[in-house]
C-alpha cells in the first residue's frame, strides 16, 4: 500500500496512486514498506536483460498488479526501436574506477526516457485494474527534458490528455524544439513567463483546485503527474541502479553514485535501491550554481530564499526540490505530521530546518557538492581532452563534484556517475567549452543545428537521430502565458 507524506492515515493501492499522481492534501505517495532484494534476486537480475531486471523490481512494489501486466508494460517500454543500444541504460569507463551509466539512449536523448517511457503503459494498467472510465489528464512543468520525455511517451496514448508547461527563458534552445515540434493528437505545450519553480507551483496549484477537479469529474477526466512527484515515474529508476551494479559484475562490493539532480528525484531512486539492498556506499549529490541541495546536505536547512541562476545545466534549475519530501518522510521514521509542517513553513516563509536525526543520517549517507558554470565548461573540456569522452553540462556537475568528493574525502571506490542527457541537446555550451575560438565563431550565429554539425566534426562523435530528425519538422506551438493564466490554458485543451 501507498501513504501520503502529510497524511499517513491515507492509503492506496499501487494502481490508485500512479493514477491520482499527487495525494489530495499536497502530499507524496510512498510505499508503506520498502521491499528487500535477496540474494537469490541478486543472482536472477545479474543474469537477466534490462527488461528482465525492470521486471524483477516493479514486481517487489506494484503487488496489485498481475505478472502478465508487468511483463507486458516493461516489454512496451524498453524496445529497440525506442533505444538505440540493446543494453538500454549502458556503462562505460571513465579512467581508473570511475564509470560512467548513460541514461539517454532513448527516444528524446534524455534520462527521463527510462521512466516516461513505460509511466503511459503503467497508467493504462493501472486504469485496468482500477476499472476506471474516466481520461487521465497529465499536466507536467518542465526544466526541459522532462516535458519532451513526457510527450513523446504519451502520444496518442488511448483515454490520455497531456499539456506542458515550461519556463521560456529556461531551457535549451534544442530543448525548446523537441517540445514545440511535438507531435500526436492529444498534446499540447506552452511556455510560462517565469522559471521552473513557478511552472510547478502552478502546476500544483492546477491539481489541488477543488472546483476545477469538480468540473473535470462531470466531464470523466481525473488529473494526473508525469513529473517524478508521480510514483509510477520514480520506480521506473529504481531499475537502472540495480542493473548498472550487476552490469559490473560485482557481489556485496559496495559502490558510490555520482548524481547530477534539481528536483532530487534521480538521487532519491538511488537511495530507495540502497533501502532494498544494493550496496551502496556514498550518494553524491551534484548541483549547479543553484546549490540549495548542497546547502541542505550540509546544514540541515532548506532555504529557498536566494538568487535563482539561470545556468547552462537548466534541467537542475530548481529551488523547490519536490522529492525531498520523500526523503525526509522516510528519515523522520514517517512522521507525516512533521513534514507537513515543514513543508507549511516551505510554503509560508520559504525555509525549513529538519531535525537533529535527519541532519545525521544526512552527513552519513549523502554529499552534496555544486559546479559553477566555469567549472562546467572546464570539466567538459579536460575530460574530452584526457579521456575523449564527450560530456553535456549536467553531466560535467557530477564529474566535477564526483572528483571534488574524492579529494576531499580520499574515499577512491567504485563510483558510478548517472549522465542523464546527450551533450547534443546542449551542443551551443559543449561547442563553448572545446572551442577556444567560440565568440569569434558563433557568439552570434543563432544556427543551432550548425553549431551541432560542427561539434560531431571537432569530436568525431556522431549526432543522435531524435536531435538529428528536428531539422525536418515543423513548429507546432509557439504560445505564452504568464502564471495567473495557467489555468486558463488547461480549460482551453480540455474545452472545459
Amino acid at each position: 500500500m501507498y501513504q501520503s507524506t502529510r497524511d499517513s492515515a491515507i492509503r492506496k493501492t499501487a494502481a490508485q496512486a500512479i493514477l491520482q499522481g499527487i495525494s489530495a492534501e499536497g502530499g507524496l505517495f510512498v510505499p508503506d514498506m520498502i521491499p528487500k532484494l535477496t540474494e537469490e534476486d541478486f543472482r536472477a537480475l545479474r543474469e537477466r536483460d534490462y527488461v528482465g531486471r525492470a521486471r524483477l523490481i516493479l514486481s517487489k512494489f506494484l503487488t496489485d498488479f498481475s505478472a502478465e501486466q508487468i511483463d507486458a508494460v516493461t516489454k512496451k517500454a524498453y524496445t529497440a526501436e525506442k533505444f538505440e543500444t540493446a543494453e538500454i541504460a549502458p556503462l562505460q569507463p571513465l579512467g581508473g574506477n570511475t564509470h560512467i551509466l548513460e541514461l539517454w539512449h532513448g527516444p528524446t536523448s534524455a534520462f527521463k526516457d527510462m521512466a516516461l517511457q513505460i509511466l503511459p503503459h503503467l497508467m493504462t494498467a493501472s486504469m485496468e485494474i482500477t476499472e476506471s472510465d474516466q481520461t487521465i489528464v497529465i499536466l507536467v512543468a518542465t526544466s526541459g527534458d522532462t516535458g519532451k520525455a513526457a510527450l513523446e511517451g504519451f502520444k496518442d496514448v488511448d483515454r490520455t490528455k497531456i499539456l506542458v508547461f515550461y519556463p521560456e527563458n529556461g531551457v535549451s534552445a534544442m530543448q525548446k524544439r523537441q517540445m514545440n515540434t511535438q507531435e500526436g493528437r492529444n498534446v499540447a505545450v506552452c511556455a510560462i513567463e517565469g522559471n521552473f519553480d513557478d511552472a510547478q507551483t502552478g502546476v500544483k496549484g492546477i491539481f489541488l483546485n477543488p472546483e476545477l477537479n469538480r468540473r473535470l469529474t462531470e466531464k470523466k477526466m481525473q488529473f494526473s503527474s508525469a513529473n517524478s512527484i508521480n510514483w509510477g515515474r520514480l520506480l521506473p529508476q529504481i531499475v537502472y541502479y540495480v542493473s548498472a551494479y550487476c552490469d559490473l559484475g560485482l557481489e556485496g562490493e559496495p559502490v558510490n553514485f555520482v548524481v547530477p539532480t534539481g528536483n532530487f528525484g534521480n538521487i532519491l531512486a538511488a537511495y530507495y535501491a540502497k533501502k532494498m539492498g544494493l550496496p551502496v556506499g556514498k550518494l553524491i549529490c551534484a548541483s549547479n550554481s543553484n546549490s540549495i541541495l548542497t546547502d541542505f546536505i550540509r546544514t540541515g536547512v532548506y532555504d529557498r530564499n536566494r538568487e535563482f541562476y539561470t545556468t547552462m545545466s537548466p534541467s537542475m534549475d530548481i529551488l523547490i526540490s519536490s522529492n525531498l519530501e520523500r526523503l525526509i518522510y522516510d528519515m523522520t521514521g514517517c512522521d507525516d505530521k512533521k513534514v507537513a509542517g515543514w513543508m507549511k513553513e516551505l510554503s509560508e516563509t520559504g525555509r525549513y530546518e529538519v531535525d537533529d536525526g535527519v541532519k545525521a543520517q544526512l552527513k552519513e549517507l549523502f554529499y552534496g557538492g555544486y559546479c559553477d558554470e566555469e567549472g562546467t565548461l572546464r570539466t567538459i573540456r579536460e575530460t574530452f581532452q584526457t579521456e575523449k569522452y564527450l560530456l553535456d553540462t549536467h553531466t560535467a556537475v557530477a564529474v566535477h563534484v564526483g572528483a571534488a568528493y574524492r579529494e576531499e574525502t580520499g574515499d577512491q571506490s567504485l563510483a558510478i556517475l548517472a549522465s542523464t542527457a546527450s551533450p547534443y541537446k546542449f551542443a551551443d555550451s559543449v561547442l563553448r567549452a572545446l572551442d577556444p575560438e567560440y565568440s569569434a565563431r558563433w557568439e552570434t550565429n543563432p544556427d543551432d543545428f550548425a553549431k551541432i554539425r560542427a561539434l560531431s566534426e571537432k569530436t568525431g562523435t556522431m549526432i543522435p537521430a531524435p536531435i538529428a530528425s528536428l531539422t525536418e519538422k515543423t513548429t507546432r506551438f509557439d504560445q505564452s502565458c504568464t502564471l495567473d493564466a495557467m489555468q486558463d490554458r488547461v480549460f482551453s485543451m480540455l474545452d472545459l
